[in-house]
């Protein structure tokens, strides 16, 4: 993103090559100064969007809890049911549903774990800016 190209030519000043020690140095300056500004920038933007991300992932976490609360209450309503009846018929139906909205519940949880594995790096920013110093090196020499 941020590119700074050696043909360039300003209007208002010659050429570089003409520029004295000091101009050089107040350009390059200037250049740093552009060069943070858009890096900073583009930080800004990538830390957004592993934020949303985050925020995506809380939401299937969440999900997956209420699943896994809703699961143990049922799977408890079919303990009392099956231990009241003993006849094990409506109590087995409900162990059934409790074992699938448990399933749900871990499928749901592991999603939103596997969202979460990105981290808050922000690597292409960093690469930008490894990409940034090495022509910034180039350019000093």
């Amino acid at each position: 993103m941020a590119e700074v190209r050696h043909t360039e030519m300003h209007a208002d000043r010659p050429a570089k090559a003409a520029l004295s020690v000091p101009e050089l140095v107040a350009d390059l300056g200037r250049q740093v100064s552009n060069l943070v500004g858009k890096e900073a920038g583009l930080l800004r933007a990538e830390i957004d969007e592993k934020f949303a991300n985050l925020q995506m992932a809380g939401g299937m976490l969440a999900a997956a809890g209420m699943c896994l609360l809703a699961a143990l209450l049922i799977l408890l309503q079919a303990l009392i049911v099956a231990l009241t009846n003993m006849g094990l018929g409506p109590g087995w139906a409900s162990l059934l549903v409790g074992v699938v909205v448990g399933v749900i519940g871990l499928i749901l949880l592991m999603r939103g774990r596997s969202a979460m594995s990105g981290g808050l790096l922000p690597k292409r920013v960093q690469r930008q800016v490894q990409r940034d110093a090495e022509m910034l090196k180039e350019q000093v020499k």
